[in-house]
C-alpha cells in the first residue's frame, strides 16, 4: 500500500497509526515511563524475584526428603541452573540489556524492560509452571530439579542487569564532568 502525502504516520510503540487517528490521544499521560537505568533495574528485580521464588518452591519440596537425596537433587538442579544460565538466560539477558540501551527517548514505557514479543512466552511459562506444580504426576522432589535449574539460571542471569547499571552511572558521571567543564 502506497502512502500519499496527505497521510500522516505517527510512531507509537508497537503501533503505527495512519490519517492522524489517535493524534490527540492522551495515552502518554497514563503510560508508566522510566529512564533506561530504571528499565534495567526493573528487569533485574523481576528476573531475581522470579528466580528466587522458583528456588524457594523447590526448597520447600525438598524439605521432607532425606538429607542425602535432597543434597543430590539440589546438586543436579544447580548443574542444570548453570547450563540454563550459560546457554539460555545469559544470552537473553545480554540481548535485552543491549535492546534497552538502544531504545530512543529519555522516558520509555516501564513495560519495555522486556521485549514485547516475550510477554506471550512469559504467560506460557507461568501457565506451564502452574500446571506442573498442580497437576503433574512427577513427584515434587524431582520437579524441584527443574525449578532450581530455571530459578537459578534466572537469578544468576539477573546479576548481568545489576552489573550493567554501573555503565549508566559511569556515563552520567562523564556527562556531568563534561557539563562542568563547559
Amino acid at each position: 500500500m502506497a502512502l500519499d502525502k496527505s497521510m500522516k504516520v505517527i510512531h507509537i510503540p508497537a503501533l503505527v497509526q495512519l490519517n492522524g487517528i489517535g493524534e490527540n490521544d492522551h495515552w502518554d499521560e497514563w503510560k508508566p515511563a522510566a529512564s533506561k537505568p530504571w528499565l534495567v533495574t526493573v528487569a533485574g528485580i523481576m528476573w531475581s524475584g522470579v528466580g528466587l521464588m522458583l528456588c524457594h518452591l523447590a526448597y520447600g519440596w525438598l524439605l521432607p526428603v532425606n538429607l542425602q537425596q535432597a543434597v543430590l537433587l539440589r546438586l543436579v538442579g544447580v548443574v542444570l541452573a548453570l547450563i540454563i544460565y550459560r546457554f539460555g538466560f545469559r544470552p537473553l539477558a545480554e540481548k535485552n540489556i543491549q535492546r534497552i540501551g538502544g531504545l530512543v527517548g529519555g522516558k520509555i514505557c516501564l513495560f519495555a524492560f522486556q521485549e514485547w514479543k516475550s510477554y506471550p512466552l512469559v504467560v506460557v511459562m507461568v501457565a506451564l509452571g502452574i500446571t506442573l506444580r498442580e497437576y503433574s504426576p512427577i513427584p515434587k522432589p524431582y520437579l524441584a530439579i527443574l525449578y532450581i535449574g530455571i530459578g537459578g539460571g534466572l537469578f544468576v542471569s539477573s546479576l548481568h542487569y545489576y552489573w550493567n547499571l554501573r555503565n549508566y552511572k559511569d556515563r552520567s558521571n562523564t556527562e556531568r564532568r563534561i557539563q562542568e567543564k563547559s
